[in-house]
């Protein structure tokens, strides 16, 4: 289903181009052509002046269009390139469990396993199970998001349930693991509307993401805490950070950072997108405080059911200011 939409975007976009070539660039030659042969058939002297604005105005169209042209073309053949780079990145994710499957399931059925050996083979199989479906979700979801059919179902709930279940799916996906989360949920929290499921999974992509970037190792926090507008789920790391530059560009679909790093982690540079589109379909936003070296916090900031002033909004970024303290995430 991306790949449809995805294809969906290209031809809306080659069409603007296209509409943008005929009416600023061949209407204008057209047009100039014509009134040459005018002037040559019916040259008059009076008509000079009128001729030569009527000239550099279709000369300023002619040159107004060609620019948009080129910087549409370059966007397109952007947008195309960051697409073949997705559809490269997701063929290898989900090549990676389906040959993790096919080879434990031929082992399974070679005869002379012992129970032990058994037991690590399904346990592998449903890691990996997990992990495809997980894969394949993100991309439906995703699809629907692009098309416009993504219905939030919201309910009132506490932020309690939403980051308990969070953690539990978060735990669940990274078995085996030794990881460093603590949880931080201040009591008494207001109940907010929103869809479990959705906010769940924004959250588990957050927490993910730290761990992708921060590593195994680092100390990671989840907050919930009330804020002046809303409630505020936040996933705090103490991991490389993110560049200034950057912090408006990581939410956008498909964008990876350009480091060593971004390239030798997995991912289909969805996750942020997605959380951004599932913060503003709750009438929220998100927000990035972050800097090289410094770790990341990532904020869903969810309205009160009544409160009196949106929180909607684009994506809000900003470096730690010299002498304040990013949150830290604890062990």
């Amino acid at each position: 289903m991306a790949g449809l939409v995805a294809g969906e975007d290209n031809t809306r976009g080659f069409k603007r181009i296209i509409l943008l070539l005929i009416w600023l660039v061949i209407v204008p030659t057209a047009l100039l052509l014509t009134m040459a042969i005018l002037m040559l058939v019916f040259y008059q002297s009076e008509l000079d002046v009128l001729y030569g604005l009527l000239a550099i105005g279709l000369v300023g169209m002619f040159v107004t269009g060609a620019v948009l042209s080129l910087v549409f073309l370059r966007r397109e053949a952007k947008l195309s390139q960051l697409q073949l780079d997705f559809v490269s990145k997701v063929s290898h994710e989900l090549r990676t469990p389906l040959t993790s499957i096919r080879m434990f399931v031929e082992m399974l059925q070679q005869e002379g396993h012992d129970p032990e050996e058994t037991k690590i083979c399904l346990e592998v199989l449903q890691k990996e199970t997990l992990r495809l479906s997980d894969r394949i979700e993100r991309l439906l979801d995703w699809g629907r998001m692009e098309a416009g059919r993504k219905v939030y179902e919201l309910q009132p709930v506490k932020p309690s349930h939403v980051v308990d279940e969070a953690v539990k799916q978060f735990e669940a996906s990274h078995m085996g693991l030794d990881l460093n989360v603590k949880v931080d949920v201040a009591p008494d929290l207001p109940e907010v509307a929103a869809d479990m499921h959705a906010m769940t999974d924004a959250l588990l992509n957050l927490l993910s993401n730290a761990v992708k970037y921060a590593g195994k190792t680092a100390n990671i926090t989840l907050q919930a805490r009330r804020g002046s507008r809303g409630v505020r789920f936040t996933v705090i790391d103490d991991g490389p950070g993110i560049p200034t530059g950057e912090h408006k560009r990581v939410f956008q679909k498909f964008y990876r950072a350009n480091d060593l790093l971004s390239r030798e982690v997995e991912g289909s540079g969805l996750g942020l997108a997605i959380v951004r589109h599932v913060a503003q379909g709750h009438g929220g936003r998100v927000e990035l405080v972050s800097e090289v070296d410094q770790g990341a916090a990532f904020t869903i900031v969810l309205p009160l059911p009544q409160s009196p002033e949106p929180v909607t909004g684009d994506v809000i970024t900003s470096a730690p200011k010299k002498g304040d303290e990013l949150p830290h995430a604890t062990s």
